[in-house]
């Protein structure tokens, strides 16, 4: 707790330089250590959980930001920052996500786009297919069916850190659609396979599911099975719409 305002004001400042990548930064003598009120604070992971959960089913996703929710809770903002890294960690965090997909997503997007996909397809099937994490991922599905809030505040984190990501990586002007339709065909799949539980879908084993996915995947991409630059793929242009 706070002693004056002005500690108060300080403390906030040096937690907002901190989110900026100011404790990242190195000196000569080597990288500069992190700050932030840490163990000692005790409860204080817990309260950020109790706040970011509230705020996050009562504003929506985009409303809350992270220096919101530590000023509520109390503490400097690189101790929000420290704990869950980004507001998709907060959000992971808060509906109790032990496998966030936002989180997935984002790493799979990483490495070649021609084999993107691939990559979140099996990341994809593996957090849900792991018990650990299917649980909490099934539940927030429920959520949404029953809850509007919840499943306002779902659909709103999809289309921030999942759609949108992926049309920013895509590029062109029908970015958002092919990313929406990518969306789509994984949420039928996690649909049919995980919550209705579809036979024979739900006894497949990943590899097969991959081979009969993916190049419905390309095609919601690239708008041909083999992906970008495949068989189909218009002369001389790449799938976003720049020149070879």
């Amino acid at each position: 707790m706070m002693n004056s305002s002005g500690a108060a004001a300080g403390e906030t400042a040096a937690g907002a330089a901190m989110a900026e990548g100011a404790a990242g930064e190195g000196t000569a003598a080597g990288p500069a250590p992190r700050r932030g009120r840490r163990s000692g604070n005790s409860g204080a992971r817990e309260q950020i959980l109790a706040v970011a959960r509230r705020r996050f089913l009562a504003e929506g996703y985009h409303a809350v930001t992270l220096r919101s929710v530590a000023a509520e809770a109390g503490v400097d903002l690189a101790l929000v920052s420290y704990y869950f890294g980004s507001k998709k960690g907060l959000f992971g965090a808060a509906l109790a996500l032990t496998g966030n997909p936002a989180v997935l997503l984002a790493g799979a997007l990483d490495g070649e786009l021609e084999t993107f996909p691939e990559r979140a397809l099996r990341l994809l099937i593996g957090v849900w297919d792991a018990p650990d994490s299917a649980g909490p991922l099934r539940a927030m599905i429920g959520g949404s069916a029953l809850d509007p809030a919840v499943a306002q505040l779902v659909g709103e984190v999809v289309q921030r850190e999942m759609v949108d990501l992926v049309a920013a990586r895509l590029g062109g002007a029908d970015a958002r659609r092919r990313a929406c339709l990518f969306g789509t065909q994984l949420a039928g799949l996690i649909m049919a396979r995980y919550v209705l539980r579809l036979q024979p879908l739900a006894a497949l084993p990943a590899d097969e599911i991959a081979r009969s996915y993916l190049p419905l995947l390309r095609q919601a991409l690239w708008g041909r099975p083999g992906g970008p630059g495949g068989p189909g793929a218009p002369s001389g242009r790449r799938a976003g719409g720049g020149r070879l």
